[in-house]
């Protein structure tokens, strides 16, 4: 991956102002779609497969005029509403004719059911929607409209219900607050205003093109209020912080006098690369939400995944092309902070990390003992968490939906504004309104039942409801047991009344919902936790490394469910933050749970890599663990912080719903950034020293190599800057394939060969077999390898394009088919779309052109096993140039024949290289070599020799690298 990146970065930047126009048409586009469209934002808590929401949709077919959304209307006249009766009643009627609208009924309705106070100053006019479509901002804004009239006669008109929950976005200055907050942070770590505007230029237009997505989509699906918030949030943090560890690096590399072109797209094939693996975990976490199967918190899991995706296209693409133009000014100039910064040694000039990691490592143990206390303490009120969702009484004060809520719950009670449906079928059921009637009273004696706010069957009497209303709230968890409570007598209900019930409503969904999201938290998080540990033993091959990641996210997890219990639950802060206290917002701790997943392993990657790294150029493990820190410490803890600042920007001035989850993130940023994984962690890692890279061999074999670090991309430039030194089209220089997983050969080749040359191969067939397989990165080797500008590893693709294997061994007995029959098949690959005729003409050709190379007829009906080898070779051959390789490879266990490779520069023409294993190949006034195995030790000797005497040492004590081991180790680091 990395060496793919580093060419997308490159490319990125030579063509930096197509790239960057075409992100602006793409913003564009996007922004005019979601316009166009016009944004439709709904709040809709469905929950498929609960008895609420079945019951719901049940009443939906039979019963619709109840099972839609519904408004409570309240009025509040100081002279009492009955002065105002006729306009209330008016009022209802025009509601009433809204479209979409199934039902009015005002306070002196036959239908009501105590809906003026005991004091007659506040009535409520109840309006329930179709079950569908009913929540439409237009729709709402008519209903609104009917109140014109009674508030010129000076009476009070406010509306309550959750579809008047924030029906917008609601985006204020404090939000903005946090991106100049996070504008300062990279100033002082780049102290270039130039360099710190570019992670805010590109996190700003994928956040836009994100918004327009996200608001676009709701005219086609439901899309919740908080998504786009939730998207804005996410997609501004990480985008900052991506476009932070890329940029950070390109300037490290300036600093040390790279290229522009060169710096820019290693930084994005390492960096980048980190990037990419980061931003996929979050993915992969936010994703997975969709297993919890509740459609409004998918599509906000969907919004924010693609805001994450558009943040790592924009670091990847938008950021190298901007750095592109902006050029030589981005390097650190000579003396100044930056450039000290870049070259400094932590040895002889310790930074601040360095420090940090020095007292922790001398003191590891009172390391890890101060961060699980700190992190326990702050983790238990915990323990007391309690989930909901929000209402109408968690709306800001002053709102219209807030008004209502409190005047109905101070004049009828706090039960008015949730009431319950209990859903009975009366189909076997003969006297309809005595049983009705039987079961209200069964339902009002239930412990925390206030009232029965109606009791009656549907049209066809096959249906019935019955409205109760508790003498709790929505939110309250009293109302959560009365719902229990209901349900637990349903079976004795059924039994005596001949009538099974279900309970529902918007209150009953809810709770519902809550108790889903409760139940999947552990397993959530275990699934987490579980595909932390696999991610990370793929990417640091160490057991312990991912055991004490997965701990320390673990900590940072229930510390930040702990501090937001205590602030939003309990109250600690309410004013100074702006909100009022009470549950916890249901989907908090899975959402937290899942981007906080994706930035602890993003923080973890980018400071134990280097440790890593450090380990592996020869640091012992205690050494490795400070220089490793040191490397990276310094962004890590700008990334940190812009993280906190713009997830904490939400939280005084936030919608009721993002900010407890924009709190949970900012303090979970916080704690896992500073206390796990730059506290902890360093710890740990000195406690088990060479212990923390143990992995077993059977396991080390069965793993994948996902080169996360980039260490592929640097033997890559490494090969190709010796290529450039070596010259020659094809050329190898000490390569060694494997002949097991981990196990060299003993057979090394080396070779530079010009374009057109004519290279005899010799040595046992077992081993060129290996050497051709190596070089079309079937299997692995040590050394380089390079064909025309494409090198190993990094260039498999181009590779396989450019070198035709044709392994005659493959025609014989083992191949069956006609020759015509070999040709036409290997065409109908390159052309499936060509028809039969066609295919049979160019097929004849072939075997044609294979003639005249040859020199000898061949007939096209023979099967390919009893062809002469020379004919055989020229078909292969002939079949092979369709594609136009630059080198063709001839082998066979018993060698080529004669001729071979003049059949092949017959068809193939002056600019191949030709490879054969025929004995004495004719060269035709070309270039000719020869290739012949040597003893890997015998090589290694004499390359160790040759690196002494350019040093001057003596090569039997000299231990330093070679001059090739020296590049690929400097093309690697990072």
């Amino acid at each position: 991956m990395s060496t793919w990146l580093a060419r997308i970065g490159a490319a990125s930047m030579r063509r930096a102002w197509l790239v960057i126009v075409a992100w602006i048409v793409l913003l564009g586009g996007v922004l005019g779609g979601a316009l166009a469209l016009g944004p439709n934002m709904q709040e809709s808590f469905e929950i498929p497969g609960t008895e609420s929401q079945e019951a719901l949709d049940h009443l939906g077919s039979v019963f619709p005029q109840v099972a839609g959304s519904s408004v409570q209307v309240v009025v509040r006249a100081d002279d009492g509403v009955a002065a105002h009766r006729d306009a209330i009643i008016e009022q209802a009627e025009a509601m009433a004719d809204v479209e979409l609208v199934a039902q009015a009924v005002d306070p002196w309705s036959e239908y009501a059911n105590e809906q003026i106070s005991a004091d007659g100053t506040v009535a409520y006019t109840r309006v329930q929607f179709e079950p569908t479509d009913g929540a439409k901002p237009s729709t709402l804004d008519e209903v609104v409209a009917t109140a014109d009239a009674l508030r010129a006669d000076g009476v009070q008109v406010e509306f309550a219900g959750q579809v008047f929950q924030s029906q917008s976005v609601g985006v204020t200055i404090v939000e903005v607050f946090g991106v100049v907050f996070a504008g300062v942070v990279l100033f002082v770590t780049f102290w270039s205003l130039l360099a710190a505007g570019m992670p805010l230029i590109t996190a700003l237009v994928g956040v836009g093109i994100t918004m327009g997505g996200v608001l676009g989509a709701s005219a086609l699906v439901t899309v919740s209020n908080s998504a786009p918030l939730m998207a804005l949030m996410i997609g501004l943090a990480v985008g900052i912080d991506y476009a932070l560890f890329i940029l950070s690096r390109h300037r490290s590399q300036l600093a040390r006098g790279m290229g522009v072109i060169e710096s820019g797209s290693l930084a994005v094939g390492t960096s980048g690369t980190a990037v990419v693996f980061a931003g996929i975990t979050v993915i992969v976490a936010l994703v997975g939400l969709l297993i919890v199967n509740i459609p409004f918190l998918s599509v906000m899991a969907i919004g924010a995944a693609g805001s994450v995706a558009i943040a790592i296209a924009a670091a990847t693409t938008l950021l190298p092309a901007i750095m592109a133009l902006a050029g030589e000014r981005l390097r650190p100039k000579d003396g100044g902070r930056a450039h000290r910064l870049a070259l400094r040694d932590v040895d002889a000039q310790p930074t601040l990390g360095m420090r940090w990691v020095t007292q922790v490592a001398k003191r590891p143990v009172l390391a890890i003992v101060g961060v699980v206390v700190v992190t326990g303490v702050a983790a238990l009120p915990a323990a007391s968490l309690q989930l909901a969702l929000p209402d109408n009484g968690r709306e800001a004060a002053g709102s219209t939906q807030r008004i209502a809520n409190d005047t109905l719950q101070e004049a009828f009670g706090a039960g008015t504004t949730g009431p319950l449906v209990v859903m009975l079928d009366i189909t076997q059921v003969t006297d309809v309104m005595g049983t009705i009637d039987a079961v209200a009273d069964d339902l009002e004696r239930v412990p925390g039942v206030g009232r029965i706010a109606g009791a009656f069957p549907d049209a066809t009497v096959d249906t019935a409801i019955v409205q109760v209303i508790p003498t709790t709230g929505p939110a309250d968890p009293a109302t959560v047991e009365v719902v229990h409570a209901l349900r637990a007598i349903a079976a004795d209900v059924e039994a005596e009344h001949g009538t099974p019930m279900s309970v529902t409503g918007a209150t009953a969904v809810q709770i519902d919902l809550s108790q889903r999201l409760a139940d999947a938290l552990v397993p959530f998080g275990l699934v987490v936790v579980s595909l932390s540990v696999l991610i990370l033993l793929l990417v640091f091959r160490s057991i312990l490394v991912p055991l004490t990641a997965a701990l320390g996210f673990v900590l940072s997890v229930v510390a930040a469910f702990g501090a937001t219990v205590a602030i939003f639950q309990w109250g600690w802060g309410a004013d100074l933050l702006h909100f009022e206290e009470g549950p916890i917002l249901s989907f908090m701790p899975v959402l937290t749970m899942s981007v906080l997943f994706g930035l602890a392993m993003d923080y973890q990657m980018f400071l134990v890599s280097g440790m890593r790294e450090a380990y592996a150029h020869g640091h012992d493990a205690r050494s490795a663990v400070r220089h490793g820190f040191a490397a990276n410490a310094r962004v890590v803890t700008a990334a940190a912080l812009i993280m906190f600042f713009v997830f904490f920007a939400f939280v005084p001035e936030g919608m009721a719903m993002i900010k407890a989850i924009a709190f949970g993130l900012a303090f979970g940023v916080a704690v896992d950034a500073f206390l796990v994984r730059m506290t902890l962690v360093p710890a740990l890692m000195t406690l088990m020293g060479e212990r923390a890279w143990w992995l077993p061999r059977w396991l080390d074999r069965a793993l994948p190599e996902m080169d996360v670090e980039g260490e592929s991309l640097g033997r890559h430039r490494a090969t190709l800057a010796w290529a450039a030194d070596a010259g020659g089209h094809l050329a190898l220089e000490r390569l060694r394939p494997e002949i097991g997983h981990d196990e060299p050969g003993d057979a090394s080749w080396t070779l530079v060969a010009p374009r057109g040359a004519v290279v005899r191969l010799g040595g046992r067939f077992a081993d060129r077999q290996r050497l051709a397989h190596a070089l079309v990165a079937d299997i692995r080797a040590a050394g380089h390898a390079h064909v025309g500008g494409a090198a190993l590893p990094g260039d498999a693709a181009r590779l396989r394009e450019r070198i035709a294997l044709i392994d005659l061994d493959l025609a014989d007995g083992s191949a069956a088919g006609t020759a015509h029959q070999a040709a036409r098949a290997a065409l109908a690959l390159r052309s499936p779309f060509a028809v039969g005729p066609v295919l049979d003409r160019r097929a004849a050709a072939l075997i044609e052109r294979a003639a005249e190379a040859a020199g000898t007829p061949i007939d096209a009906d023979a099967p390919m096993a009893r062809l002469a080898p020379r004919e055989r070779a020229a078909v292969l051959l002939a079949i092979a140039m369709e594609r136009t390789p630059s080198v063709v490879w001839i082998d066979a266990a018993s060698g080529a024949p004669a001729g071979a490779a003049a059949i092949a520069a017959r068809l193939g023409g002056d600019d191949m290289t030709i490879v054969t294993s025929e004995p004495a190949p004719e060269a035709h006034g070309r270039p000719a070599l020869e290739l012949v195995p040597a003893s890997a030790a015998e090589e290694d000797r004499a390359a160790a020799a040759a690196a002494s005497a350019a040093r001057g040492t003596d090569p039997d004590t000299d231990t330093g690298e070679t001059p090739t081991e020296a590049l690929a180790t400097t093309g690697a680091d990072r």
